[in-house]
């Protein structure tokens, strides 16, 4: 799984200097950070919509996928927010791997209080 997030992101870093008129993520990056803020926030909000479809559908599988495909537009643009400013997937692996041992509310709770881990 993480092939696929380390191949995404050596493509990201290779469109971010491509013309802005043959690629979309180039496209992005020099419309600037808001405008990528703006795409994250866009797919956020598509991709909550299409989870609440998932209970009220008809067609429970085509919802399924709705919501798969709408989360892969999430990930992506939060991918090219974060190769905007410099980072990438294996920042946000690393947090999630070193949580593994940490109870989701003992974390919570230590971020609440401003308590960094170390």
């Amino acid at each position: 799984m993480n092939d696929t997030l380390s191949q995404l992101s050596e493509i990201l870093e290779q469109r971010k200097s491509a013309d802005a008129g043959e690629s979309y993520v180039a496209s992005l990056h020099q419309k600037g950070l808001n405008k990528i803020l703006e795409k994250v926030g866009e797919e956020a909000t598509e991709t909550i919509i299409a989870a609440k479809d998932v209970g009220n559908a008809d067609d429970h599988e085509a919802a399924l996928n709705a919501l798969v495909k709408e989360t892969a537009d999430l990930w992506f643009h939060t991918l090219v927010m974060l190769s905007h400013l410099g980072l990438g997937p294996e920042q946000v692996l690393e947090e999630l791997r070193e949580r593994f041992n940490i109870s989701g509310l003992v974390e919570k709770a230590s971020r609440k209080n401003g308590v960094t881990k170390n």
